[in-house]
């Protein structure tokens, strides 16, 4: 039955209820609980973000996406532009103006085009690429970069159209 709990100390009236008594065993218990959920919520939650694509991915096909104009990549210059959400970079040469995944193809890095040299560098591993063709030069790629199609408006803008 109900255990008889003084309401005051030294004297007055008794309180008629059911208490458990909050220990430091039972404190601890939680807190160790607490700290094991939120670690694990902590380890598992980028993983989960990361399996689960997000709505807003890479550029569909046909899609066109705005990279700038002419006169913002001289001659001879390239510039790394986001194409939904896969960065391409972008080469104005004295063939026209190209482009091409700016993802290395040995282990992801972002490339950037060397102007000195007149190739497309990848900074993690030394990489190197052509930048008419690009195809692999030197370094450890084992593959091409990609090409992305480009069109180029009468008014100067580039358009980087997904495939």
């Amino acid at each position: 039955m109900a255990q008889e709990i003084p309401t005051e100390p030294g004297g007055g009236g008794t309180a008629s209820a059911t208490r458990v008594p909050t220990t430091r065993r039972r404190f601890l218990r939680g807190l160790l609980g607490f700290s094991v959920m939120s670690t694990m919520a902590m380890v598992f939650a980028p993983v989960i973000a990361f399996l689960i694509p997000t709505k807003t991915g890479a550029a569909g096909a046909g899609d066109k996406v705005l990279a700038g104009t002419v006169d913002d990549i001289p001659l001879g210059q390239g510039k790394v532009v986001a194409m939904g959400s896969q960065p391409t970079i972008v080469l104005n040469t004295a063939q026209g103006v190209i482009a091409f995944s700016a993802i290395c193809t040995h282990l992801g890095c972002i490339v950037a085009f060397d102007s000195g040299s007149g190739l497309i560098v990848c900074p993690c591993h030394d990489g190197r690429f052509n930048a008419t063709t690009g195809a692999v030069v030197s370094g450890p790629p084992p593959a091409p970069l990609p090409a992305v199609k480009v069109s180029v408006e009468d008014s100067g803008e580039i358009f980087l159209i997904g495939s």
